[in-house]
């Protein structure tokens, strides 16, 4: 009979302690340590310690290893593909986080019936909805699921059974929190049931080369709940960001061994699921007031893509002691810089202006890039003057009061010249490297400080 011994984990770094402890010694953190009971011999999984053949692994030179072309499969979601770096790898292991609600078993489940149609069968384990509902979410999204198999289930070796059983071309568990081992104490979710569910979900899908995509759970901080150390086993953890009460949805590689990690893929929540933007640009400037004060162009990066987006900002006198920044899709620090800035160097009088910043469309802008854009929106509206309507803003503000050239400016501009604007105003210094490089219909206007952008923004 096996020897049963208690140790404790930490659910916020997964470091193990013999006795119980208030605070982590590892991370920090307090209250996180969680009684694990464990057996002197533990569970071994599904050809523990042997190769993807069968045979016991062998150390080679890397001169001997031929590199394969990785034959992804591609999607007929483009922008999921541009997110996963092109298709999804064979063998690969992706995970999956979200707030509730936002639309991660949505996008999953279209995502799994197009796999199903374009290269064959494809499991889908819901851990947390009845074969029943989920049959219902696919019949609203109108779904044909003739090689989508469903599996509702949450024990771990019957999951493991029907994969070996089926072996489908992808397999989708939703949620891993949800999935549990008989052979492991303690309930679902705990530390240590999604640690090891998760190692023999991920070692069985890297000896089939199946493609594996787990759902996480998130803490209301935003991050993706259970031990980090999950996301270290995974190759890929995609984030779904978005507003609930917005119909945008980002997907974001936060870490991916098979792609960039600055793709961003956009969508719009519809009857019919996540619907893929393909100009997203042109979506967020759609309801745009021409003429109206307070609002600015901004160009700024969303992976390697440039995204052309309003900024609203509104400057009314305060009715308190203390004026209050208010930034709904900026960085509340670089809406304090800009206004501090404002203040000293080109002496507008906010000291007893309430500021409300928006980025338009619930889209999060958190490079510098757009400061120019957010201080030129906040003088608009403070002076009641509205910013030229084919301008479009680039620029980094410094302390000083000067301007700064941004990355990727060349595409920044061609992406705004696309859309029908004229004139982009840039830092003076950039205007050497864009020599010969500018995109036709757009002509650059470089000024070197924030007083001198504020003349020709304002200048009308």
């Amino acid at each position: 009979m096996a020897r049963i011994k208690v140790r404790y984990v930490c659910a916020a770094c997964g470091g193990v302690q013999v006795k119980w402890m208030g605070r982590c010694p590892e991370c920090g953190e307090w209250n996180t340590l969680e009684e694990e009971r464990v057996s002197s011999a533990p569970a071994r999984g599904p050809r523990d310690g042997l190769s993807r053949s069968g045979e016991t692994a062998r150390p080679l030179p890397l001169d001997a290893i031929r590199g394969e072309p990785v034959r992804r499969l591609v999607l007929g979601n483009g922008e999921l593909n541009r997110v996963l770096g092109g298709g999804i790898v064979p063998g690969s292991g992706v995970l999956v986080g979200g707030d509730p609600g936002i639309g991660k078993s949505t996008l999953l489940l279209q995502m799994a019936a197009d796999v199903a149609a374009r290269h064959g069968p494809v499991l889908y384990v819901s851990a947390e909805e009845s074969a029943h509902q989920l049959a219902q979410r696919a019949a609203r999204l109108g779904l044909q699921g003739g090689g989508l198999l469903v599996l509702a289930e949450t024990v771990l070796e019957v999951v493991l059974e029907r994969i070996l059983e089926v072996r489908p071309r992808l397999v989708v568990v939703d949620s891993i929190q949800a999935v549990h081992s008989e052979q492991l104490a303690g309930g679902a979710g705990s530390v240590s049931q999604v640690r090891d569910c998760a190692a023999h979900l991920l070692r069985l899908a890297k000896q089939e080369d199946i493609p594996l995509f787990l759902v996480g759970h998130v803490t209301k901080e935003g991050a993706i709940a259970g031990p980090r150390i999950l996301e270290h086993m995974v190759d890929a953890v995609l984030q779904l960001e978005g507003e609930r009460f917005q119909a945008y949805r980002l997907l974001r590689a936060v870490k991916n061994r098979f792609g960039s990690t600055h793709e961003v893929g956009i969508f719009e929540m519809t009857d019919q699921g996540l619907v893929e933007v393909a100009n997203p640009s042109e979506l967020f400037l759609a309801e745009r007031l021409p003429n109206a004060a307070g609002s600015a162009i901004a160009v700024p990066m969303e992976g390697t893509r440039p995204l052309v987006v309003e900024i609203q900002a509104l400057s009314s006198t305060t009715a308190f002691s203390q004026p209050r920044r208010t930034g709904n899709g900026v960085d509340l620090n670089r809406l304090l810089l800009v206004s501090a800035v404002l203040s000293k160097r080109v002496g507008l009088a906010l000291g007893n202006q309430d500021i409300f910043v928006n980025v338009v469309g619930g889209l999060r802008v958190g490079e510098p890039a757009a400061d120019l854009a957010i201080a030129l929106a906040i003088a608009s509206s403070h002076r009641n003057r509205p910013v030229a309507a084919d301008l479009a803003i680039l620029g980094e503000i410094g302390l000083s009061g000067e301007l700064r050239s941004v990355s990727h400016l060349e595409r920044r501009l061609r992406e705004a010249a696309k859309l029908g604007f004229g004139r982009a105003l840039v830092p003076r210094g950039a205007l050497r490297r864009l020599e010969g490089h500018l995109p036709q219909g757009l002509e650059p206007v470089g000024v070197r400080t924030l007083a001198e952008a504020l003349e020709v923004a304002l200048a009308g």
